[in-house]
């Protein structure tokens, strides 16, 4: 993955750069639109491809408390459908019902997260995330020795691992590739915007219009939440974290640029899914524009780019109705329908 540390902004939204004001539409919004045409089919590693089989026994996972040490919670718990697959809080719950270092990140269009996940990337891939939760004590509190034990004594589930690899073992990697199979399917549906990029100029209103604009030009928010899933994948400090909250440079302690660096999320169904950042601390995405208009907390970290952007009134509701432009209001039906031998498209 490309490193743009320090080179765009990021979070929940980045606002930099420059463009051309006015009402008038930007000459460069064509150029800009076909960088948003959706892809062609969800991508799978070829270490762990498709199959409908693996993909039934990942739902059958993420949902089942199975997976809990007092069978209470499940992958379901903190990854809601009807919360666009987050859970609405500011910070995840425990099990005790306290709260964690960091707010639920969605899992929608995780397909197409490239290099490593989790707000702080302590993940390298999306195989490796489900153990983590599982196992540890102030979430579902089940030792995975333990997990595979009680999946082996279900005769269910001994079928269905059966089903969906070449023999009948239950095992730690092929648990993490069932549920991983299944949260790639996790996509998100058409919205109003995808029918204005596909060229129905109705679909959204002249205000979101020069929303996008803004997004892509003066206000550089495209820097980082680029492309169809608006993400670049990347980490930046945007001016948020502070004291110990440094975010990626847990693990990266040399690297001044990624101290209190956090990994940009996608901003498909932005408007279900507040309070905002990965501490929660934004309640509202009129907090967040204003938050990006006045500039982050000043710091060698910071990216260059955060810097006050004098937004009018009328440029942050501009940016509020495009963003409104990218809820679909409607989840794809990953929880109960039939999945076929090929992986739908997106």
């Amino acid at each position: 993955m490309a490193w743009k540390v320090g080179a765009a902004v990021a979070a929940i939204l980045g606002f930099v750069g420059m463009g051309v004001g006015g009402n008038s539409p930007d000459p460069r919004r064509a150029g800009w639109r076909d960088s948003y045409r959706p892809p062609a089919e969800i991508p799978f590693p070829k270490a762990n491809t498709y199959s409908a089989a693996k993909a039934e026994l990942g739902r059958r996972l993420f949902f089942d408390p199975i997976l809990s040490g007092d069978r209470t919670r499940a992958c379901a718990t903190c990854h809601v459908p009807d919360l666009a697959w987050a859970d609405g809080r500011a910070r995840a719950a425990t099990r005790q019902q306290g709260d964690m270092d960091l707010r639920t990140p969605t899992i929608i269009n995780v397909a197409w997260q490239d290099g490593p996940l989790g707000w702080d990337g302590k993940f390298p891939t999306l195989e490796s995330v489900s153990a983590m939760p599982i196992m540890a004590p102030g979430n579902m509190n089940l030792p995975m020795a333990e997990a595979l034990a009680r999946l082996s004594a279900d005769p269910d589930y001994v079928a269905a691992f059966a089903s969906a690899y070449a023999d009948p073992a239950i095992t730690r990697e092929r648990l993490e590739a069932a549920l991983a199979t299944f949260e790639r399917l996790i996509v998100a549906e058409p919205a109003p915007f995808d029918r204005w990029i596909a060229g129905q100029e109705d679909a959204i209103g002249d205000p979101a219009k020069r929303g996008f604009d803004l997004f892509n030009g003066r206000a550089g928010c495209a820097g980082c939440h680029s492309g169809w899933s608006f993400t670049d994948n990347s980490f930046h400090d945007i001016g948020v974290g502070s004291g110990s909250d440094i975010g990626r440079g847990r693990f990266k302690p040399t690297s001044v640029a990624l101290q209190y660096a956090f990994k940009t999320p996608t901003l498909r169904e932005i408007g279900q899914r507040g309070p905002y950042m990965h501490d929660g601390s934004v309640p509202n995405l009129e907090a967040v524009i204003n938050l990006y208009d006045r500039g982050g907390i000043d710091r060698p970290s910071r990216s260059r780019l955060i810097k006050p952007l004098h937004l009018t009134a009328t440029e942050r509701a501009d940016l509020l109705a495009f963003l409104a432009t990218l809820s679909a209001h409607a989840e794809r039906d990953v929880v109960t329908a039939s999945f076929a031998a090929r992986p739908p498209a997106p």
